[in-house]
């Protein structure tokens, strides 16, 4: 598999420290508001990384984080008139319902800050003995010159960085560029005890230390937002890398913003939707299935029409899975076609390659879709075997389970076998032309709960 490693600037063959093994960590969301629709595409589109990997046999180790220390947690906490930590469970909590509702599965750890102070103190420890961070009036600041290979992931020179306006000034830091590990805290402040004095860790350095702890000194994969890239992505190198001595992710995946109507998303603007909200109005699927209709790393524009075309696209597969578990109840044994495997193999095969050039979920949808068209076919032809028709269903779920979609399937239950075996009488009346005994038949089933009915496609059982 070939994934674009932004820290290279090009697709690369996905080559793991450990043969069939790969341990990733995704950046997840600060615990103080319900996430928004920018939040929800990359816990989609990284749920559907971590499935096609363990779809082509691997191994994966998924750490995603919860930031539940943080001043905006504080703030929040403070209008909601509660403390930092219930103010950051609740939103844990929020988050997970949310989660469930886009059926992103739960990461293998979820790593909360507030559980890694004694390791996060740890590691700034380390730096400041290696000489790479110092303590100024209780902060401890990252020496971001002592890095030499700063800015290699933004792709940004120190001389662009001072240039930039995101560089915060600061009277007690030696260099405008240096940034905060651990930023001091009165008593009655949320804190923690530190060789500085009282104080909380810095946004960056808590990543560095969970991953590190999760994971090991390298990580196989670093994925998150486009928007993490410069300073938090830059800053989790120059920690870790300071630190361990050891490359700190081998590849970067990020995801593309979303914009509402071509327009930046911003609560200035009017324009800010939560994903709470947005599927409220759509539903949690066409959420997601908006998420991967495009190609990760490109930008995406959120409009109604765009979410009405997704709720459509998957009415068109519930129709197709629908059809085929009728289909396959009144189908008889028998052989798959030479043909139908070969157009089988070819389906699968074609997911694969476009799934293996860098995630490529939007033309994997269209190798579903190609393969929608196949099935409907075969459907449609009354001498389809039901071995046939179960293998096409056996792919058809595949496909879409390693995309996350489809899970509100309603389940057939099993129909009685005495409700199989009046159907059959009745069908044996109807070729006899026995039509009020074939109506008497029918009036039995519908006592049992259930109606059956002629149609093109053939006899269809439904319980009432």
């Amino acid at each position: 598999m070939k994934i674009y490693n932004t820290l290279t600037g090009q697709k690369e063959e996905f080559k793991p420290i450990n043969e069939g093994k790969a341990g990733i960590y995704v950046c997840g969301p600060t615990v103080y508001n319900f996430i928004h629709i920018g939040n929800a595409r990359p816990i989609c589109v990284f749920d559907v990384f971590r499935r096609y990997l363990e779809f082509k046999g691997m191994d994966v180790k998924f750490i995603q984080n919860y930031t539940d220390v943080n001043d905006k947690i504080i703030k929040q906490a403070e209008l909601e008139n509660s403390t930092p930590e219930e103010t950051a469970l609740k939103y844990i909590r929020e988050y997970e319902t949310d989660a469930k509702g886009l059926n992103v599965r739960s990461a293998d750890i979820h790593p909360k800050v507030s559980e890694y102070m004694d390791k996060i103190i740890d590691m700034i420890k380390t730096l400041v003995e290696k000489g790479y961070a110092y303590e100024s009036n209780g902060d401890v600041y990252y020496r971001t010159r002592k890095f030499d290979g700063y800015g290699k992931l933004s792709k940004q020179s120190i001389d662009d960085l001072i240039a930039g306006a995101r560089v915060e000034v600061n009277d007690i830091k030696e260099d405008p560029l240096d940034f905060a590990l651990w930023k001091s805290a009165g008593e009655d402040e949320q804190h923690w005890k530190s060789p500085w004095g009282n104080g909380r860790p810095g946004w960056h350095i808590e990543c560095s230390a969970m991953a590190k702890d999760c994971i090991g000194d390298t990580i196989d994969i670093h994925c998150g937002g486009k928007d993490l890239v410069f300073p938090h992505h830059e800053n989790e190198i120059a920690q870790s890398e300071a630190a361990t001595g050891k490359i700190f992710a081998n590849y970067w995946m990020h995801n593309g913003h979303i914009n509402i109507d071509n327009k930046k998303m911003s609560k200035s603007a009017g324009n800010f939707f939560l994903t709470r909200d947005a599927a409220a109005k759509y539903g949690y699927e066409t959420i997601r299935y908006l998420m991967i209709q495009a190609h990760y790393r490109m930008p995406m524009n959120y409009t109604a029409e765009l979410l009405e075309s997704c709720k459509a696209s998957l009415e068109r597969l519930y129709n197709c899975r629908e059809n085929l578990d009728k289909a396959i109840a009144r189908a008889k044994d028998g052989e798959i076609t030479a043909q139908a495997n070969e157009i089988f193999e070819k389906r699968m095969q074609q997911f694969i390659d476009v799934m293996d050039d860098d995630l490529n979920t939007a033309d994997g949808l269209t190798a579903v879709f190609e393969l929608v068209r196949d099935l409907n076919i075969m459907i449609a032809e009354a001498d389809t075997s039901k071995q046939q028709l179960l293998k096409g269903a056996e792919i058809f779920d595949k496909l879409t389970g390693v995309l996350g979609i489809l899970y509100n399937r309603k389940q057939e239950e099993e129909i009685p076998s005495e409700v199989m075996e009046l159907v059959q009488q009745r069908q044996e009346a109807r070729k006899a032309k026995d039509f009020a005994l074939a109506d008497e038949i029918r009036d039995k089933i519908a006592a049992l709960g259930y109606t059956v009915k002629e149609t093109r496609q053939g006899t269809e059982i439904t319980k009432n």
